[in-house]
């Protein structure tokens, strides 16, 4: 069946663009540290929210302007001295995604590498590194003495702001209600709203429909029943 079939098609990979970002209220400080490095008080930045606030595009934002690898903060478990010594010398600026899931050794060490050699990190997780349970001292210390910022879910001004910019960006026209009524039943994330209009985009073309509020609820009901949640 055709409308089967528009689900079986993969999503093109996110895009992480500064142009993509959408900034509001609940992220504009973020946004405003990330443009003002590399001139920060110290060798981190945290940026903590909830998930799909837009850590990871803020993180990536940061990594295209700063040249920075991004690593995953489980992923330095294991990590010898030297390893991360290595890392510290192929990037002096690095993300650590899910920072708190780091190895706190492994995290004090990279943070000491990139301070001698005058580099950066920005560390992105659900909470403040204040409200992380930090045994070693010393990494508390300095986590402490970094700048932090929190990233809010998108309200409902951004979150339609980002599907009328995903329509746009595919030269989609919407009917009347139907922006409204998304923000009003998905899921209240920039990745959620890619996910959505990529399949209003498809179901509409191929089953020859206009974008309408019957279209929305379909297709939220049909990416529903095929979460793993839903």
């Amino acid at each position: 069946m055709p409308n089967q079939l528009i689900f079986e098609l993969a999503l093109p990979p996110p895009t992480y663009a500064r142009e993509d970002f959408v900034v509001a209220d609940g992220n504009r400080e973020a946004l405003a540290w990330i443009e003002r490095w590399p001139h920060w008080p110290a060798p981190a930045l945290a940026v903590s929210g909830p998930t799909g606030c837009g850590k990871t595009h803020l993180a990536r934002i940061w990594a295209a302007r700063a040249g920075a690898m991004v690593v995953e903060g489980a992923d330095l478990e294991g990590k010898s001295v030297a390893d991360l010594s290595d890392m510290a010398v192929v990037s002096p600026t690095i993300v650590v995604e899910n920072a708190d899931r780091a190895p706190e050794r492994g995290l004090f060490h990279l943070y000491n590498l990139l301070r001698e050699c005058g580099g950066h990190m920005l560390l992105t997780s659900a909470l403040p590194p204040a409200h992380w349970s930090i045994a070693l001292p010393d990494l508390a210390s300095r986590l402490r003495a970094a700048p932090a910022v929190a990233v809010s879910p998108p309200d409902d001004e951004l979150l339609g702001s980002i599907i009328l910019k995903q329509l746009g960006d595919r030269q989609l026209h919407a009917g009347a209600g139907v922006v409204q009524y998304l923000v009003s039943h998905m899921e209240r994330s920039a990745e959620a709203a890619r996910r959505v209009v990529a399949a209003l985009d498809r179901r509409g073309l191929v089953e020859q429909r206009e974008i309408d509020r019957r279209l929305a609820a379909d297709v939220l009901g049909e990416l529903s029943r095929r979460s793993p949640t839903g």
